[in-house]
């Protein structure tokens, strides 16, 4: 799988939180990386917005774990990865939320002329996102969009798909699938792309074209954002929270968390 094996350099802490390899950072000053990222005439990096759900993905899959581990930020999408980086030591770690992120970057890129293609979630989503962001953000240029069909790509539509990509001469590419399908496209295209950033932000598409409400602050900050998601959507995720949530908490006391040495790049 291409983008996997590479060292990159890396400027921001990392924190091992049950072997996944979390960025311990703040939204500004993973925002201000990503920029410089976008600044470096060969960069080429991607980043993973994990939350708990993807650290337990990851306990029984080692590829996608070597994913998130390539990657060149990993943020703590919630507030127990911010909790357990707190515990290793770190304490000026916060929430790097993947709506969040999506807004200050997008900000950046308007003021800054970066241009965005927007990849993932259903049909129609993507231009309305477009849409949202562009009234928001005036100056922002979104160069491409495309929903992807809901099942593997065949070699052809991987090779147009990675062609209209390069043609848009995108800086951002956004993506908004579900983990971990995003994380594994991410990686499998990141050899593909010339653009300097691949962002997986999932649910963010769906929040920020007006189709999926996001909790009230006051939960977020409490850490119970989960619950908020699970009451909306149920049938969707009561698996995913009720079944990977005390695991987290289990192993987490089990294998407390601990600083990564740092890493040059290779």
């Amino acid at each position: 799988m291409s983008g996997v094996n590479r060292s990159p350099a890396r400027t921001i802490p990392r924190v091992d939180v049950l072997g996944v390899q979390v960025s311990a950072t703040s939204l500004a000053r993973a925002a201000e990386e990503i920029a410089g990222w976008v600044q470096e005439d060969d960069r080429r990096e991607y980043v993973c917005v994990t939350g708990v759900h993807g650290v337990m993905e990851c306990q029984a899959d080692p590829e996608l774990l070597g994913i998130h581990n390539a990657s060149g930020l990993t943020t703590t999408d919630g507030m127990p990865l911010v909790w357990a980086s707190r515990r290793a030591g770190v304490d000026d770690v916060t929430r790097v939320y993947g709506p969040d992120l999506m807004l200050e970057v997008c900000h950046r890129a308007a003021a800054s002329g970066w241009s965005s293609f927007l990849y993932g979630a259903a049909e129609g989503v993507p231009e309305l996102l477009a849409e949202n962001l562009a009234d928001r953000f005036p100056g922002l240029d979104v160069v491409g969009t495309y929903s992807p069909p809901y099942r593997q790509l065949t070699a052809d539509e991987a090779d147009e798909i990675a062609t209209m990509i390069n043609d848009s001469g995108a800086d951002l590419v956004w993506v908004g699938l579900s983990t971990p399908k995003q994380e594994r496209w991410m990686a499998e295209f990141r050899g593909r792309l010339n653009a300097p950033v691949l962002l997986g932000v999932g649910a963010a598409f769906d929040i920020h074209a007006g189709l999926l409400p996001q909790a009230p602050p006051l939960l977020q900050r409490a850490g119970l954002e989960w619950a908020y998601r699970l009451a909306v959507e149920p049938r969707r995720l009561w698996r995913r929270y009720l079944k990977n949530n005390p695991r987290f908490v289990a192993n987490v006391v089990r294998h407390p968390p601990r600083v990564v040495p740092a890493r040059a790049g290779s």
